[in-house]
C-alpha cells in the first residue's frame, strides 16, 4: 500500500504528538454537498449509491476535494449488516430506513445468522479497496459499523423509533431473545470490521447511536458489553501499524470510564459533555474525538471560529484530540460553513501542540 502523506489522524487516535489537531466530520459525504446530491441522482437511490463501489468511491472523495480534511470515511450505511441478514432493507420517502421483516418473535430470532461478509457484503469491501487506492496515501481511510445494540434497535423496531419501546420491551421481557440477537450482531460486526481492515481501512469506528436511550444498567448489559466483545475480536494491526478503534455512544457521557476500559483507542463525544471534563475523567487511557454541536454550523464563520477556540482550549495542550462534530452534519449546512470549521481548527490548534 502507498505510504501515508498525512498520518496526523492516526497519530492523534494513538495519543502521539502531532503538529495540529486533525479534523474529519461525521457524515462528511452527504446531502449538504451539491456534488453528492448530483451523484445520488445518477445512482437512482440511496441504496444503489451504497451498493455500487464506483459511486461510493466518488462520494467518499468529494468532501476531500472541497476541504483539507485529515481523513476520509467510507461512504456506506450502518444498516448494511442487517440487510445482509435478509431483513429486507428499504428507504421510504420522508420516513428513513425500514425493514420488511422485523425481528420480533422467537421464530424470527431463530432464523438470524451471521452473514458471509465476503459474499453478501462484498460491495462494501470492494469500495474500501477502491477508495484506499483512489486516495493514493493522501489521508487515512476510516471504516465503520453500527454497534450491536443500535443495529438491534432498527431490526426489532423495523425502522427508526422515538422511544424504542418494542426493542426495550424485548430486552426487559425476553432477555434471552435480546441476547441472541446481540450475540449474532456482535459476531457479524466483528467480521464486517475485520473485512474492512483487510480491504484497507486504517481506523474503524463503532456508531452506537441509540445506546444513550438505555438506563445505566441496561447500557452495560445490552450495549457496552457487546461493543467490548467486538473490540476484543478486532484485528489491531495492518500494513505494519496499529489500526485505531473508536467507540461513539450518542448520549454516553455518563459512561466514559466504562467505555474507555473496553480496550478501544478513542472515544467519540457528543456535544452534551465538556471535552475538558471528559479528558480529566479518562486521563491518558484513550484519545477523544469531538465535539462541536452540529447546529453551530448554521451560525456563521465568526461564531464557528469562536466555538472551535473554546473546544480546543477546553481540551487543552497536548496530544490525543481529533476534532469532529458531536454527531452527523446536517443536510442543510452551508458547505462554506463546513469549510470555515476545517480552516479554524487548522489555524487555531497548532498553539496547543509542541512545547507547552
Amino acid at each position: 500500500m502507498t505510504p501515508l502523506a498525512n498520518d496526523t489522524l492516526l497519530r492523534a487516535f494513538l495519543r502521539q504528538s502531532t503538529p495540529y489537531t486533525p479534523i474529519w466530520l461525521m457524515r462528511q459525504a452527504g446531502r449538504y454537498l451539491p456534488e453528492y446530491n448530483a451523484t445520488r441522482r445518477r445512482a437512482g437511490s440511496f441504496l444503489a449509491l451504497c451498493k455500487n463501489p464506483d459511486f461510493a468511491t466518488e462520494v467518499t472523495l468529494q468532501p476531500l476535494e472541497r476541504f483539507p480534511l485529515d481523513a476520509a470515511i467510507l461512504f456506506s450505511d450502518i444498516l448494511t449488516v442487517p440487510d445482509a441478514m435478509g431483513l429486507g432493507l428499504y428507504f421510504a420517502e420522508g420516513e428513513g430506513p425500514k425493514f420488511e421483516r422485523p425481528v420480533r418473535d422467537e421464530a424470527a430470532v431463530a432464523r438470524l445468522d451471521v452473514p458471509d461478509v465476503g459474499a453478501q457484503l462484498r460491495y462494501v469491501t470492494d469500495a474500501v479497496t477502491q477508495i484506499r487506492r483512489a486516495l493514493g496515501g493522501r489521508v487515512p481511510l476510516i471504516g465503520f459499523s453500527g454497534s450491536p445494540w443500535t443495529l438491534a434497535c432498527y431490526m426489532v423496531e423495523g425502522g427508526g423509533s422515538d422511544d424504542h419501546r418494542t426493542v426495550k420491551a424485548m430486552a426487559y421481557g425476553r432477555p434471552d431473545l435480546m441476547h441472541r440477537i446481540l450475540e449474532i450482531n456482535a459476531r457479524a460486526v466483528t467480521d464486517y470490521l475485520n473485512a474492512q481492515i483487510a480491504a484497507g481501512a486504517q481506523a474503524v469506528m463503532l456508531f452506537d447511536t441509540w445506546g444513550g436511550s438505555l438506563s445505566a444498567a441496561a447500557y452495560r448489559t445490552y450495549s457496552l458489553d457487546y461493543m467490548a466483545q467486538v473490540v476484543r475480536g478486532l484485528v489491531r494491526e495492518a500494513d505494519g501499524r496499529r489500526v485505531p478503534v473508536v467507540l461513539f455512544t450518542k448520549g454516553g457521557g455518563l459512561w466514559l470510564e466504562a467505555m474507555a476500559a473496553t480496550g478501544c483507542d478513542a472515544l467519540g463525544l457528543d456535544w452534551t459533555i465538556d471535552i475538558g471534563e471528559a479528558r480529566r475523567r479518562v486521563g491518558n487511557q484513550v484519545a477523544l474525538q469531538g465535539n462541536l454541536d452540529p447546529t453551530m454550523l448554521f451560525a456563521g464563520p465568526e461564531a464557528i471560529r469562536a466555538e472551535v477556540g473554546r473546544i480546543l482550549a477546553a481540551y487543552g495542550h497536548g496530544a490525543g484530540h481529533v476534532f469532529n462534530l458531536g454527531h452527523g452534519i446536517s443536510q442543510f449546512t452551508p458547505p462554506e460553513h463546513a469549510g470555515a470549521l476545517v480552516a479554524a481548527v487548522h489555524e487555531l490548534s497548532p498553539a496547543y501542540h509542541g512545547e507547552a
